[in-house]
């Protein structure tokens, strides 16, 4: 899964948020908010991964190639013959 696709992005960015507000207030020099930006991107992944993965619907079963199974009448009659 790429790194950089719009739903990776939007995550991180809104990981991002808080660490964003104390760099701009001051609380984190502007190196240390960047690296903890990029690990915002990382966690972003994670947490777009995991959640693909939870929803994506199990693979079709395999189809049988055996010869439908025919049900004869239950009433206890015999069936026409042809």
């Amino acid at each position: 899964m790429n790194p950089l696709r719009w739903d990776v992005l939007l995550v991180g960015f809104a990981l991002a948020v808080p660490v964003l507000a104390l760099g701009l207030r001051g609380d984190l020099s502007p190196e240390d908010m960047m690296n903890r930006v990029l690990w915002c991107l990382g966690a972003g992944w994670a947490v777009v991964a995991v959640f693909r993965l939870a929803t994506t619907p199990p693979p079709p079963a395999p189809k049988s190639t055996a010869a439908p199974v025919t049900r004869q009448a239950e009433s206890g009659e015999p069936s026409p013959a042809l």
